[in-house]
């Protein structure tokens, strides 16, 4: 037991409401989404045209990316129409079912099946058809308006909902508003979810004389984790706090068979002292003998930190479930939701609405089948709206990574290579997967997740990489572009260190190990762009020390970054970015301001990966409770940006993680040469890089 302190027992069954009569027992095999992939029959419901209007029913969850925008210009240009005609409605689950809106594959995937869906109406209508099932006759691309020059191809109409979002209306799933609506809570107790733990005891005469009190529920649905909770209802969202505080629920948890560091437990050298790491991604085989480099590299576990906690509404009839959810797949919320209540999926309707920032975080049932127990427990509809802290100790997070990297050189070209890494899962996040399914999954498929990255976009003769998995006391997953951005962090950094033992130009070294034309394209741009050829790479200015990195990379092969960074180095260690130019090549540009926006957005998280991105933990749990605990880069610290997005006529690919696999090695590799040192452990904390940046500015200066 945990906190034991004087409580009372639930004694009254009009306050206390057990789902089923008692506490359920939830299967232990893990629902698994759905992934169909887009057809041009199921692309003929996304559009429809009635009395004048079209209507685009978005295929695709907006969650900040404004695919909404880009859907809707794919839209006007086929259908060529203005930009007013079609309005957009954010789909649910009572239409067929979709994929999660994951892996920046929005315009990818869909932008070619809505085009061949609107092509298909337009000339249903010309001619003369007004009603009735247009179906969807293929035809060649270059036949498609949207792959032309021309109409909202390329151009920069307003932002669809934007008007709706600085005016506050209601889009978001804690915006909805429901007649006779209650607002709940799930208490959960202080501890590792990855340990059981359940409530044994609270004040209910207390919290029954705070305003607002509704009822206690205590079957709350399926834990997270190992983690059972204790159910809160009330009639105003200002009463939840204090009626947790008055509750002074009282814990059981399950004592651990040991302590865990999480750093201790990904070592990648003490991994390594007991053999090869099993998961391999290059599969080369350098040879024996001593190394030019050999750098360990260190990356601590990071929140997503969207600025919308996760949140959402549901109202049961007794026959019928309704749920708004602010969730990147509503059909798996869906089959969640009937797997744990008993219900067929026909009487289970989730309707999407717009996310205030995912970034891969918003992909499991949470708070949805929160508020389902809630409101069937309540009879009434309620709202749940995690805190900040929920969302850090109950959300899953980027995982921690320890990286070990030799490189040898052959003159001026990397003759081999060896990059091995301990982590814990991506793909196969435990947040989902009981302990022993992972067991499989880690022996027979390994995770695509972490590895993201580790297959760099080199010709680096005789190349290795590895890696093994660690479950953690901290629930790990997705993050925006999973293991892309640490692993290119890791592998552009050696990249680097490489060049200069090379004696060469970071930037013309790179260029002597791509075979690649789009990569080639994407690094000579960004060095015009930033007059690469005319710059120091590092100058002293007053009394700080500037440096200039560059760095490259492609994602999931389809899209192609490249970053130049400019840092300041105080004195006192302390890192600003100046200045990121940035070039982009996702193939067609369909909207160019929201690309960029995608860019800027990818540059940011660069700059929390090497400057602030870390999350604190005790005994196995994350202690944050509010940005300060976390934090993340402010506005105040954003430098000049200039981005240039090379457009071709190759299909158009993703964009939205694109450049986080080149942004945290130029501002890394700019700090090496600032101070003629190597970032090796993340977050750049001034207090540990003080006395050798420091010495190494009075050695330069003096």
């Amino acid at each position: 037991m945990i906190n034991r302190r004087a409580f009372l027992r639930a004694g009254s069954a009009g306050l206390v409401a057990l789902i089923g009569g008692g506490v359920a027992v939830y299967s232990q095999v893990p629902v698994i989404p759905q992934r169909p992939a887009p057809d041009l029959e199921t692309a003929a419901g996304w559009i429809s045209y009635n009395d004048g209007v079209y209507t685009l029913t978005l295929p695709r969850i907006e969650m900040g990316q404004n695919i909404a925008t880009a859907m809707k210009q794919v839209a006007c240009t086929e259908l060529s129409v203005e930009w007013d005609d079609v309005n957009v409605e954010l789909h649910d689950t009572d239409r067929p079912g979709l994929k999660p809106t994951v892996g920046s594959e929005s315009v990818q995937l869909f932008a070619e099946p809505l085009a061949q869906a609107c092509a298909s109406l337009r000339e249903a209508i010309n001619d003369g058809q007004r009603a009735g099932h247009v179906p969807v006759t293929a035809r060649p691309k270059d036949q498609l308006r949207i792959f032309q020059p021309g109409a909202f191809t390329g151009v920069r109409p307003p932002i669809t909902h934007g008007h709706a979002i600085v005016t506050g209306q209601p889009l978001y799933a804690a915006d909805v508003r429901r007649p006779g609506q209650c607002y709940g809570r799930v208490l959960r107790a202080d501890a590792s979810t990855e340990i059981f733990s359940r409530p044994v005891g609270w004040n209910l005469k207390a919290a029954r004389q705070v305003p607002g009190f509704v009822q206690i529920v205590e079957n709350v649905g399926p834990p997270i984790g190992k983690a059972e909770g204790l159910g809160i209802v009330a009639s105003w969202p200002g009463a939840l706090d204090p009626i947790a505080d008055a509750l002074d629920v009282e814990w059981f948890v399950e004592e651990p068979d040991q302590t865990i560091d999480i750093y201790v437990s990904i070592d990648v050298d003490a991994r390594l002292s007991n053999g090869a790491l099993p998961k391999q991604v290059m599969k080369g085989m350098p040879e024996d003998g001593g190394w030019d480099i050999d750098l360990r590299f260190d990356i601590p576990l990071a929140a997503h930190a969207p600025i919308e906690p996760r949140a959402a509404n549901a109202e049961w009839d007794g026959s019928r479930l309704t749920v708004w959810a602010g969730n990147q797949d509503v059909f798996y919320i869906r089959d969640f939701l009937s797997d744990a209540f008993g219900l067929d999926t026909e009487q289970i309707r989730v309707q999407s609405c717009r996310i205030g920032g995912a970034f891969g975080g918003k992909t499991i049932c949470t708070v949805e089948a929160e508020a389902v127990a809630l409101t069937m427990a309540a009879g009434a509809p309620v709202k749940v709206q995690w805190t900040r802290g929920q969302e850090y100790a109950f959300g899953f997070h980027r995982p921690p990574s320890s990286h070990r990297v030799k490189v040898r050189l052959n003159g001026d070209q990397v003759s081999d290579w060896s990059h091995d890494q301990v982590s814990s899962h991506i793909m196969f996040t435990s947040a989902v997967l009981p302990r022993w399914m992972q067991r499989g999954t880690d022996m027979f498929a390994g995770d695509g997740g972490v590895a993201r990255g580790m297959a760099v976009p080199y010709r680096l003769g005789r190349a290795r990489s590895a890696y093994d998995l660690v479950r953690l006391p901290v629930h790990t997953g997705p993050w925006r572009g999973l293991g892309a951005g640490t692993n290119a962090l890791v592998t552009e950094s050696a990249i680097d260190e490489a060049a200069r033992i090379a004696s060469m130009d970071p930037l013309a070294f790179r260029l002597a190990h791509i075979d690649d034309p789009r990569l080639t394209a994407v690094l000579r741009e960004v060095g015009e762009l930033s007059d690469w050829a005319n710059l120091e790479q590092a100058e002293v200015r007053g009394d700080k020390r500037i440096g200039r990195g560059v760095a490259c990379g492609v994602y999931k092969g389809a899209s192609y970054a490249a970053t130049i960074a400019e840092v300041e180095v105080a004195p006192d260690g302390s890192v600003r970015v100046s200045h990121l130019w940035c070039t982009h090549e996702c193939g067609l540009v369909i909207n160019p301001d929201q690309i960029k926006a995608q860019c800027e957005g990818n540059l940011v998280w660069s700059m929390g990966i090497v400057l602030t991105d870390t999350l604190p933990i005790e005994r196995g749990r994350v202690i944050a409770e509010t940005f300060p605990d976390a934090p993340i880069p402010k506005i105040s610290e954003m430098p000049e940006v200039t981005i240039h997005l090379l457009d071709n006529n190759n299909p158009p690919a993703g964009a939205g993680e694109t450049v986080i696999v080149s942004g945290p090695g130029a501002i890394a590799n700019a700090v090496r040469a600032a101070t003629g040192i190597r970032p090796v452990q993340f977050p750049i904390r001034p207090k540990t890089f003080i006395e050798r940046s420091a010495s190494a500015f009075q050695a330069d200066t003096r």
